[in-house]
């Protein structure tokens, strides 16, 4: 089966014999995706044209009962997503959560903030400024909805929530989405999509998506169309490059490689509640979703004098992990979504042992009612560095899959330079059981780190878990992550609006008495 793309304000079906998406697992075809033959320009221009103004022409309020009504479309088909998931992903039902309820929470989430912003259609940004002595001649700054289009091009492990935590506040400022699946796991991204536009919840052309091929998708952005790319960090350099976002000036946001990192304090050894607390994080890490998640931990920093312990606490509970195909009972972690991304984590592997030993070999480990020669599975491998300081690969080569690395360091200064050595991250997490080490660290790790999540005992039950993006908090890194910013409340909604300043009259601006006040845009 073609999947066919919507684009224009119609389906449409791609002219080529189209791309196979597999079942990770066992190797059979899927579906196919194309978009040969379609005319991307025309389709973006009548994105622009049409669905943009009537879009804006709605507040927020209205906007925001969209979105919540969307999350209704979304929840009523939810068992057919876990089923795309399943088949397409090779992800258990429980990490297939994480991105399907994960979307629908966010949606959920920015509906109920929308509601708050009621029934303008702009932003005031801060007080008016007097620009003539007598108060007769004012500026206000304000924020209104870009005229253009924003463009998703998205990774592959997210392929529900990727696509709703970009499309929640970038149809809640007024903005038009199409979005590009990643083409391994395109599936699920177009069968929401189409069960929406079914829907006819959002006004036509509102949502689109496009599927395979990504080429000349950025020729056809305009000045003021915004992107938002997730994926590898080479080619997001080439996203920087090219002529519509080096030369047309179109907004970007990018969220690239992240070599994320946990962070055991010194005094947390063996016994203490922050040591345990660590280990059950750093396991969760690697094998939620397989390890393919931009936030996962990667390094998990530890003092020298416990290195071994952690090593051998982690490795006991990553022999319990039951690897192979998520549809028999016993599996709790499934495969990464491709043999190609099974290639790299080898590969990566390889490449790591150089400067790391293995302390716990995932590739030993058993297959669960799989065929290894078809299925896509390695179980989850830990290593630890022979040495941090001089180590390279450890802090700069990502390999997206259930790895990580041990790191030992001398001092907590020590460790917060090889937290650092990751060249700006997503999120770092802390554990300890002192307060106000734990904050002078936060603080330190700020700079270079999008998210600082702090777990101490107190919150052992409570905390959100480093891995996880939650709405209320941003998710971008600075750096190598990308330098990004998405989500973080309502302050998302500012990628997708342009300020001006407006000067005038007080009369004049008296008249925009009705926007409302910008929420900490």
């Amino acid at each position: 089966m073609l999947l066919p793309n919507y684009l224009g304000g119609r389906w449409q079906q791609g002219t080529g014999p189209g791309t196979p998406l597999y079942d990770p697992v066992r190797g059979t075809e899927l579906v196919r995706v194309d978009r040969t033959g379609l005319d991307i320009a025309a389709g973006f221009a009548h994105v622009r044209q049409h669905a943009g103004p009537v879009l804006r022409a709605l507040t927020y309020r209205e906007r925001a009962e969209r979105l919540g009504r969307i999350v209704k479309v979304l929840q009523a088909q939810r068992e057919a997503y876990y089923e795309i998931a399943l088949a397409n992903s090779g992800t258990t039902r429980a990490d297939s959560a994480v991105d399907i309820e994960g979307a629908i929470y966010t949606l959920g989430q920015y509906a109920r903030w929308g509601e708050t912003l009621g029934d303008a259609r702009f932003l005031i940004d801060g007080e008016t400024a007097r620009l003539a002595k007598d108060g007769s001649f004012q500026s206000q700054h304000v924020h209104v909805p870009t005229p253009g289009l924003a463009l998703f091009i998205n990774a592959f492990n997210f392929p529900a929530w990727g696509l709703w935590e970009k499309a929640a506040p970038a149809l809640l400022a007024g903005v038009p989405v199409v979005v590009k699946p990643a083409t391994a796991t395109a599936w699920l991204t177009q069968r929401m999509v189409a069960d929406v536009i079914e829907s006819g919840v959002l006004p036509e052309g509102a949502l689109s998506v496009v599927c395979g091929s990504s080429a000349g998708l950025l020729d056809a952005l305009e000045p003021f169309d915004v992107l938002s790319f997730t994926g590898s960090a080479e080619t997001a350099a080439r996203v920087r490059s090219h002529a519509a976002v080096a030369e047309r000036s179109v907004r970007v946001n990018i969220e690239a490689d992240s070599l994320n990192a946990a962070l055991l304090l010194p005094g947390a050894g063996p016994g203490t509640a922050a040591f345990d607390l660590l280990v059950d994080q750093v396991v969760r890490e690697m094998t939620v979703k397989s390890g393919q998640k931009c936030t996962a931990i990667r390094r998990v920093l530890v003092p020298a004098e416990v290195h071994e312990a952690v090593g051998e606490a982690v490795s006991a509970k990553l022999g319990a992990v039951v690897v192979g195909d998520p549809r028999e009972a016993s599996v709790t972690m499934g495969s990464l979504v491709s043999r190609e991304q099974l290639d790299h984590v080898r590969q990566g592997l390889a490449a790591l042992s150089r400067e790391a030993r293995i302390v716990h070999d995932g590739a030993a480990q058993p297959l669960v009612g799989v065929d290894p020669d078809v299925a896509a599975c390695i179980g989850p491998t830990l290593l630890t560095a022979r040495d941090a300081v001089t180590s390279d690969l450890v802090h700069r080569l990502e390999v997206f899959g259930p790895v990580a690395t041990l790191v030992p360091y001398q001092g907590l200064a020590e460790a917060e330079a090889l937290a650092r050595r990751g060249e700006g991250s997503l999120v770092v997490s802390l554990y300890g059981d002192d307060p106000a080490a734990l904050a002078s660290a936060a603080l330190t790790l700020a700079d270079s780190h999008g998210r600082v999540h702090v777990v101490s005992p107190e919150v052992a039950a409570s905390h959100t878990g480093h891995g996880n993006v939650v709405p209320a908090s941003q998710h971008g890194g600075p750096g190598r992550a990308g330098g990004g910013e998405e989500l973080g409340g309502l302050r998302a909604l500012r990628f997708y609006h342009r300020r001006s300043a407006i000067q005038a009259s007080a009369a004049v601006l008296g008249v925009l008495a009705g926007g409302v006040a910008a929420p900490a845009l």
